[in-house]
């Protein structure tokens, strides 16, 4: 087992309020069962490969469990379409090892540099979480640590699954997975592409015909004004059949590495503020196709545009970048109008708005997606007025019966928590009987007092 006596920084990916942990790496079962023993009076938190941009993988003081060298795929089942892993395996490894085998991850967020466990702990969704959901729904079983030592195997349905999947790592470490996979015959996507007038022209191409879609999302451009307001890039597709490839695409279709490409530019981040970031965002509406249908792409390009920057944790310069992700429910269109025009009122627009429809609620307690609409902006942390901006963000969204998104978060007020997650009790009564030292614990715990 690697770890450093010397506390190092940890930051989320946001690179906002960095704190110093000591950072444990174990390599086996045993050597995590001793991490975990063996945490200290400030506890330990798990970490995967430190996407989240908030502080969920934090723990000033404390201990930082890096469970990246846990990375087995120990069996797939081809003809079943399951596998069983290590919690520190990468989704984008599970893709190159899948995928030749004619299977994929059944729900992938925004970058496939996210473990296993990692999406698990955030229960993530993806592009078709309106008819997917979210990670955990496909997840089958898990073993999980606990404070005492003790591995557990968590089955679906039980409280424990609920409280992990989503619980950010406070009911332990997820030591491994088995989860259900989607079939798939080839390595690219079928996508739709249109452009939308203002928002409301958005929502309602979404409310009526995203459910013929598999994978659905909107790139928002937050400059537009009057009528404009909330114009938007949607792009929708589905995983392309064998036949709608051309011929020589059939020869291996399933073939990753021949897919590699940039993500499109209608949906790439860019460089925040200023009167050239409004120029960059009104080149990109108008130069994507008005409509497009059936354009092949390959699976990556379109299924994790956060990818296609690098490092794009840099674009908000010295200060960080915020990701601010929220949702609000079916009949909420009005508060989604008000939060839409506040983000782009911003002196700094953000460099990242993207809404998506979700479906069924997460099963987890502390799962962020309920049924409605879900915007995700990612700002400059040095925006200006960008603490009061969100401040009142946070309480449209909750006085609306929405919710924001944890994993991603770093400044929300403890006080509108309860009114986002009604199962919080229940997540506090578990932990409290579960782990009574807070073995596992972290800044956003602390912060949020989960």
């Amino acid at each position: 087992m690697s770890a450093d006596t010397v506390p190092v920084p940890f930051t989320g990916w946001g690179r906002t309020a960095p704190t110093a942990a000591r950072p444990v790496r174990p390599r086996t079962y045993e050597e995590a069962v001793a991490a975990v023993r063996g945490c200290g009076v400030r506890g330990g938190i798990p970490r995967g490969l430190g996407r989240a941009y908030g502080d969920a993988a934090q723990n000033a003081g404390g201990a930082v469990l890096d469970m990246t060298g846990l990375d087995r795929i120990h069996a797939i089942d081809a003809d079943g379409g399951t596998v069983l892993c290590d919690a520190g395996v990468s989704l984008h490894r599970l893709t190159e090892v899948l995928l030749p085998l004619g299977w994929f991850v059944p729900v992938v967020p925004g970058t496939r540099q996210v473990t296993v466990g990692g999406a698990i702990g955030a229960d993530v969704h993806g592009q078709n979480q309106h008819v997917a959901g979210t990670f955990s729904r496909h997840v089958l079983s898990l073993e999980l640590l606990t404070a005492d030592g003790e591995i557990r195997a968590v089955g679906r349905g039980t409280p424990l699954f609920d409280a992990t999947t989503g619980g950010l790592g406070l009911t332990g470490v997820v030591l491994t997975a088995t989860v259900r996979l989607l079939p798939v015959e080839t390595s690219l996507m079928s996508v739709d592409t249109v452009r939308t007038t203002g928002l409301d022209d958005l929502l309602a191409r979404l409310a009526a015909t995203d459910h013929l879609y598999g994978y659905s999302a909107a790139r928002i451009d937050l400059t537009a004004r009057g009528a404009a307001t909330g114009r938007a890039v949607l792009t929708r597709g589905d995983h392309a059949p064998l036949d709608a490839l051309p011929a020589r695409a059939r020869r291996a279709p399933l073939d990753l590495r021949t897919r590699r490409c940039t993500a499109a530019p209608a949906l790439l981040p860019g460089l925040p503020g200023g009167p050239a970031a409004r120029l960059r965002d009104e080149l990109r509406h108008r130069t994507a196709p008005r409509v497009r249908t059936g354009e092949l792409r390959g699976i990556s390009a379109f299924l994790h545009p956060l990818d296609g920057v690098r490092p794009r944790n840099r674009l908000g310069g010295l200060g960080g970048l915020v990701r601010y992700q929220c949702v609000v429910g079916d009949g909420q269109e009005d508060t989604l109008h008000r939060i839409v025009r506040r983000a782009g009122e911003q002196r700094s627009p953000a460099s990242w708005a993207v809404l998506k429809r979700f479906g069924e609620a997460g099963e987890g307690w502390l799962s962020f997606p309920v049924p409605g609409w879900s915007l995700a902006l990612v700002l400059p942390a040095r925006a200006p007025g960008l603490g009061a901006l969100l401040d009142g963000l946070d309480e449209e969204v909750a006085t609306a019966g929405g919710r924001v998104c944890l994993a991603q978060d770093a400044r929300l007020r403890p006080d509108l928590l309860a009114a986002m997650y009604p199962r919080l009790d229940d997540f506090r009564a578990l932990r409290a009987e579960l782990d009574p030292r807070a073995v596992f614990t972290s800044d956003l715990s602390r912060r949020l007092a989960l």
